[in-house]
């Protein structure tokens, strides 16, 4: 078996690819192909397409998050890997080969993956409601010895308004001491710092310039070493991300139609999932849109059918056809155009908005929320944390509620060229454009050579 090592570089597409010196010479000296983006063109899903060889429809990612029948809730970026409903990469490696091992570090549903070296970010909930940064890992041993050597996770870094490229730089370093500690076969590596400006800035080259400057040097580290290992190396994306200047609230649409149940708690709205006819979970440029009553699919299909911002009305029979159906999915999937994306608000008056709605809170949100890279105020900021040095109660709630200050996104399959997500080998795959299904077999043949 061959060494080998896969890097994946959040949102690098050819429209930014120049803006990182090393990586794009890399590429000029290798084999660069485009990805077919995938429905839907988020985290989750792709990357668990890219472990399996297989289609949403099959590991049931049908999102970064999605609407659990049984316990009426919308549940985000669950962690547990056995939500993936088909056979990852390592397993059928170990089947292969009794002497393969593999190191996960910071992919998505990390936890109780059967491989054998493993790190996510997981934070400690402490019970007077703080949340101290950690992350989980297998060994249990391996999180203390990478934050004894490289300190505590920042988990404040990986997302929120504070996010910067040390996040990042702790997932490279960690990295790199598990490769030294335990030398793994297949390593899989998760670098989102892009994910971060490009949502932020879009294109805007003055604003991005420096974080792309970042994340090449990162990367380079990264190919430096592991070329001394003599592993072979595979950099990708999951996606690119486009400009986008149309924030489409589709829970208000529906909630003007009488669809949406509200319960009232404090003066404050909250959605009740359950209770509701109709609602949407958003996921970037993708909302999914359960619907209690069946017959009623139909009326609301009508009601987003030739919307501005929408590029797809996607019923059951038509989601088979981009590989989406499955009882996780929606009813109805609506897909965005290039300059539009979907918010999870659902209130009309901000003064009604649930208190989470001003504070990064990834799991309450019924949807995703990409203005938590965004801040009220630093002086509101600094205020809470001297309430916390202070030893007093607080609360971080310093995210806006303007969705007009988020200038990129992704999720749809309907993009340019240029905003295609990217693989880079040695080796040539003998097509121009690769299949997301393909990489499975990509990354198998480097093992396997």
């Amino acid at each position: 078996m061959q060494k080998t090592v896969v890097i994946n570089i959040v949102g690098l597409s050819k429209s930014i690819l120049h803006l990182l010196p090393f990586v794009n010479s890399y590429a000029a000296q290798h084999q660069l192909n485009l990805i077919a983006p995938m429905a839907p063109a988020v985290t989750t899903a792709v990357q668990s397409t890219y472990l399996t060889g297989k289609w949403p429809s099959e590991t049931g990612i049908v999102g970064n998050g999605w609407y659990d029948h049984t316990d009426a809730e919308i549940k985000f970026w669950k962690q547990s890997n056995h939500l993936v409903q088909s056979k990852k990469i390592w397993e059928a490696a170990k089947e292969a080969d009794a002497s393969f091992t593999a190191s996960n570090m910071f992919w998505w549903y990390n936890m109780y993956a059967a491989v054998d070296y493993s790190a996510t970010p997981r934070p400690n909930y402490l019970a007077d409601g703080r949340k101290i940064p950690d992350c989980y890992t297998h060994p249990a041993s391996l999180r203390d010895i990478l934050q004894q050597e490289l300190g505590q996770f920042p988990l404040f870094q990986f997302w929120g308004p504070g996010a910067n490229i040390r996040s990042s730089q702790w997932i490279a370093d960690a990295s790199i001491k598990t490769d030294q500690l335990y030398n793994p076969t297949l390593t899989l590596i998760y670098l989102p710092h892009l994910d971060y400006c490009l949502q932020k800035f879009g294109n805007d080259e003055t604003l991005i310039k420096k974080d792309c400057l970042e994340i090449d040097k990162v990367v380079t580290q990264l190919i430096q070493y592991y070329e001394k290992q003599n592993a072979q190396l595979i950099l990708l994306s999951e996606y690119g991300i486009v400009p986008v200047h149309n924030p489409i609230h589709v829970n208000r649409a529906l909630r003007k139609k009488g669809y949406i149940a509200i319960r009232e708690e404090r003066g404050l709205e909250l959605l009740d999932a359950g209770a509701s006819e109709a609602f949407a979970v958003a996921d970037h440029q993708v909302a999914h849109i359960y619907i209690k009553d069946k017959d009623r699919v139909a009326e609301i299909k009508a009601l987003f059918e030739n919307n501005k911002g929408i590029a797809a009305v996607l019923d059951k029979a038509a989601q088979a056809q981009y590989h989406l159906h499955h009882e996780r999915s929606g009813d109805l999937v609506l897909i965005a155009d290039n300059n539009s994306w979907f918010t999870y608000y659902f209130w009309e008056d901000d003064q009604r908005a649930p208190d989470y709605a001003r504070c990064v809170d990834i799991h309450k949100k019924p949807g995703y929320d990409p203005v938590e890279m965004f801040m009220t105020s630093k002086l509101r900021a600094a205020r809470k944390l001297l309430q916390k040095k202070l030893g007093m109660r607080y609360v971080m709630d310093v995210i806006p509620l303007d969705a007009s200050l988020v200038k990129g996104s992704h999720g749809s399959p309907f993009v340019a060229d240029d905003y295609k997500p990217l693989l880079i080998t040695k080796n040539a795959t003998g097509l121009r454009e690769t299949a997301p299904t393909d990489i499975y077999n990509i990354i198998w043949q480097h093992l396997f050579s």
